[in-house]
């Protein structure tokens, strides 16, 4: 199972990050976990400075953009 986080305040970018992450792991047919964190000091605790951030199995893979489906199926199918 792939564990995803995505952590930003819950912006519109947030959102679509999370849309983005969950649909590249479904297309690619991978068990995920989708987490989303919201509280300031627990993305700081993570060392993440920009946001929208997508953390996949506990590594930042991304900061202060919106990947897209295209971008996290690479990431996700290297964390496979």
């Amino acid at each position: 199972m792939i564990n995803l986080l995505v952590a930003g305040p819950g912006c519109g970018k947030c959102q679509e990050l999370s849309e983005h992450a969950e649909q590249a792991a479904r297309e690619l047919g991978v068990p995920y976990e989708l987490t989303k964190v919201t509280d300031l000091k627990e993305i700081m605790a993570l060392r993440i400075l920009m946001t929208p951030a997508l953390v996949v199995n506990g590594s930042v893979k991304s900061t202060g953009k919106v990947l897209s489906v295209d971008q996290i199926k690479i990431i996700l199918q290297d964390a496979a």
